[in-house]
């Protein structure tokens, strides 16, 4: 469903290693309307919640919000870490487009 790069599940590890607590031992992944482009993209390191689909990736736990599921179907998550920027980049095959910053995306279908 989501792919991570090794990159990403080097750095969520390292984040996640240096959690004081154990319970918030997940990558949360959801959208919210907003944004430039339509949709915002949400993380957090958390627990789940009730009725998130959950991925394990190279040691990494991920859940989603299911009722996104569509939305998200065969993103990539990578990290990156360069003079201009850094951070985990979401790569999506259902976006119409994506706006400059890279938070934000129009879905190509309008499913919510």
């Amino acid at each position: 469903m989501i792919n991570l790069t090794d990159s990403a599940i080097n750095h969520l590890k390292s984040v996640l290693s240096s959690s004081n607590d154990p319970d918030k031992n997940t990558l949360r992944l959801w959208i919210k309307e907003g944004g430039c482009a339509g949709m915002e993209y949400q993380m957090k390191i958390t627990e789940p919640e009730e009725g998130d689909i959950i991925i394990e990736s190279g040691e990494v736990k991920i859940s989603i919000d299911s009722k996104y599921k569509t939305l998200l179907e065969g993103c990539s998550i990578d990290y990156t870490d360069d003079l201009s920027d850094s951070g985990l980049k979401i790569s999506n095959p259902n976006a119409a487009r994506s706006c400059g910053c890279g938070t934000s995306f129009e879905p190509a279908s309008k499913e919510k």
